[in-house]
C-alpha cells in the first residue's frame, strides 16, 4: 500500500528554492533511507510530511503530497501529526517523570483511564527497546537518563500515540556506536508495523537498515532504488561518488 504520493513536489522557504520537482512514493511498512550532503533538502523534505514546514511564515510550495490518497493540506493538521509522528536529531523529554513523558500524548487526546495509560507506556517502552532498563524507576526525571535513553523514550512517546508513519530525522548525530545500534534494533523491529523515513548523514547507517534509500542532491531527487542496488549498482554517477565519499 502507498502510504505518500509525492509529484513534482516544490518548496520554497523564502528565496532559498529548498526542493526541486520531488516525485516518488513510499510504501507502507518499508524503511526508506533518505540521504544526501548538507543543504541537499533532506530535512525538508520531511518536515513536509507532517506539515511542520508551515511553522516557516516564508514557505511556498507547488505540486502535491497525498496521504492515503488525500492532499495532506486538506487534512486536519492535529491528525496528520498524530498520524505522522517524528523523532528529532537531539531527544527532547519533557520536564516530566518517564511515564508522563510516555503518557502525555494519549492524556492530551482525553485518556484518563490508569489501566489504559499504564498499559500504553509499557508497550511503548517495549516497542523502543527501553522497558527493562526503566520499569523499576518510571516515576525518575527523565532527565536522569543517558542520552541514547532519551532518545528511546522520545520513540516510545511517538509510539505511545499510535502513529502510521515514524520520520526519523537524524536520530542518531550525537549517540554512541552501542546507543545508535540500539535505536536501529528498534528500528528494524518497528517496521512490521509502521512505514519509517530515516534521514541520515550516515550512508553506513542507511545501508544497515533501509530497505530503499533516496539519494537528494541541492534540493533534487537524483535517484530511489532499492538500498542494495543504489550502494552497490547506482544509476547516477553523483549518488556513487557521494557513497564513496567524494562529496559532502
Amino acid at each position: 500500500m502507498v502510504e505518500f504520493s509525492i509529484k513534482d513536489l516544490n518548496v520554497w522557504l523564502g528565496s532559498i528554492h529548498a526542493l526541486k520537482g520531488v516525485s516518488m512514493e513510499i510504501q507502507s511498512d518499508e524503511i526508506l533511507t533518505v540521504i544526501g550532503p548538507a543543504n541537499s533538502g533532506k530535512t525538508t523534505f520531511l518536515r513536509t510530511l507532517n506539515r511542520l514546514n508551515e511553522l516557516n511564515a516564508n514557505l511556498r510550495m507547488s505540486g502535491k503530497v497525498e496521504f492515503h490518497g488525500q492532499d495532506i493540506g486538506g487534512i486536519d493538521i492535529r491528525l496528520i501529526r498524530k498520524k505522522v509522528g517524528m523523532v528529532f536529531a537531539l531527544p527532547l523529554p519533557l520536564p516530566l517523570s518517564i511515564f508522563d513523558n510516555i503518557a502525555y500524548g494519549i492524556k492530551m487526546q482525553g485518556i484518563k483511564n490508569k489501566k489504559r495509560q499504564k498499559k500504553t507506556v509499557e508497550e511503548a517502552l517495549k516497542q523502543a527497546y527501553l522497558w527493562e532498563e526503566v520499569k523499576d524507576r518510571l516515576d525518575a526525571s527523565a532527565f536522569e537518563l543517558s542520552g541514547g535513553q532519551q532518545q528511546r523514550l522520545c520513540i516510545a512517546r511517538t509510539l505511545a500515540v499510535e502513529p502510521e508513519v515514524i520520520l526519523f530525522d537524524e536520530p542518531c548525530s550525537g549517540l554512541d556506536p552501542i546507543s545508535t545500534a540500539k535505536v536501529e534494533e528498534a528500528m528494524l523491529k518497528l517496521k512490521t508495523n509502521y512505514t519509517i523515513i530515516l534521514v541520515t548523514n550516515n550512508v553506513k547507517q542507511a545501508a544497515r537498515v533501509g530497505d530503499r534509500t533516496a539519494f537528494f542532491l541541492s534540493g533534487e531527487l537524483i535517484e530511489i532504488d532499492r538500498t542494495d542496488k543504489i550502494f552497490t549498482a547506482p544509476k547516477d554517477k553523483r549518488t556513487d561518488d557521494y557513497i564513496r565519499g567524494k562529496f559532502g
